[in-house]
């Protein structure tokens, strides 16, 4: 699902535009991208418990399946509450979910239900007290926690270096089609701070238009 901009349910940054032009006037490769995606933009639907579940389903693998398993999950649970997928967790492995996959969604729920997750305070601690934070439920290692910085509480300055799809962009648009060390990775993102999450994104989209939704 695109997420469009005129959609009242979602939320975008309002640093957005300044950190467009702020990364195209320093990054030829950057402005080139965000000029051939003008109309779509990081967004979010402010559910934590659904931001973390859609993350662990697409951990190590390509957004297309990450997709189509988390629908297959919508099936199951449509409104994907932590109390939902506490019922449905023993259809989640049918839906395209390792059984590992499916154990730590349950664990996740039951961290909300059981109130041993407190997600009120994230919006007020900086980033990596939030993944100290997260990193503590099963199933979810600094990855997940870094996609839920971005696509939730939607934090600027977030570099996942062990994204599968930065890496492959990053490769393909300043390396001639290589594998990047991380170290030249967070060497080239240090030019893009304080922006490095709106960077992450369009780098993203050049090798899928459409956003994945969260």
């Amino acid at each position: 699902m695109r997420q469009m901009l005129t959609d009242p349910n979602l939320m975008t940054p309002d640093y957005w535009l300044r950190a467009k032009r702020a990364l195209a006037r320093r990054d030829a490769v950057l402005a080139r991208i965000i000029r051939a995606h003008p109309r779509i933009a990081l967004a979010r639907r402010g559910e934590p418990f659904k931001t973390l579940a859609r993350s662990i389903v697409g951990q190590q693998i390509s957004v297309k399946a990450a997709d189509s398993v988390w629908n297959r999950v919508l099936a199951v649970a449509p409104a994907a509450t932590p109390e939902q997928m506490l019922k449905a967790r023993r259809r989640l492995p049918a839906c395209g979910l390792s059984q590992r996959k499916g154990e730590y969604i349950a664990d996740l729920a039951r961290h909300f239900v059981d109130g041993n997750i407190h997600a009120r305070d994230w919006p007020d601690m900086d980033d990596e007290a939030v993944i100290a934070e997260l990193i503590l439920v099963r199933g979810i290692g600094r990855w997940t926690a870094e996609m839920f910085l971005i696509f939730n509480l939607l934090r600027p300055d977030v570099l996942p270096l062990d994204d599968l799809g930065l890496q492959k962009a990053i490769g393909l648009h300043y390396f001639d089609g290589e594998r990047v060390a991380r170290e030249r990775m967070r060497e080239l993102g240090a030019n893009w701070a304080p922006w490095r999450s709106v960077a992450t994104w369009y780098l993203w989209r050049s090798l899928d238009p459409v956003p994945v939704e969260y």
